[in-house]
């Protein structure tokens, strides 16, 4: 049973990095492929995909998560940390005046918004403020 779909998906992908895995594979939900689309666009992943298996009458979706490293020996990448920051049991929320940049802009925020799941500085742009889901460096 996952309690926490995010937190789940952001531990699949730091562990590919950490164990230098060229993919990893999680179960798809529409929350997790924004967030893939997010670290895609920014270039903290390669790329990633969605792919379905039918089983007795049922489809599943899957989301093969392709990982981005600097050299041929995967020996570094650019995903150097990923955390998640709002919890089930702690919820933290950016108000648009006080979403400040990220360690002087070197990482970003994903946050949830009324407006769909966008980056700190899309955020800022668009003056909007939202929970904060992960923080990427």
């Amino acid at each position: 049973m996952q309690t926490d779909p995010i937190a789940d998906f952001i531990t699949v992908v730091r562990n590919a990095m950490i164990g230098r895995q060229m993919e990893a594979v999680v179960p798809h939900s529409k929350m997790r492929e924004a967030i893939a689309r997010i670290l895609s666009k920014e270039g903290f992943i390669e790329r990633f995909e969605v792919f379905g298996e039918k089983q007795k009458q049922q489809r599943f979706k899957y989301l093969r998560v392709h990982m981005r490293y600097y050299d041929d020996l995967r020996q570094e990448g650019p995903l150097h940390k990923i955390a998640r920051v709002s919890k089930p049991s702690r919820r933290v929320y950016a108000d648009a005046t006080h979403n400040r940049p990220m360690r002087g802009g070197v990482g970003i925020r994903i946050l949830s918004t009324s407006r769909g799941v966008m980056t700190d500085i899309e955020a800022r742009r668009k003056n909007i403020g939202g929970e904060v889901l992960v923080e990427v460096w």
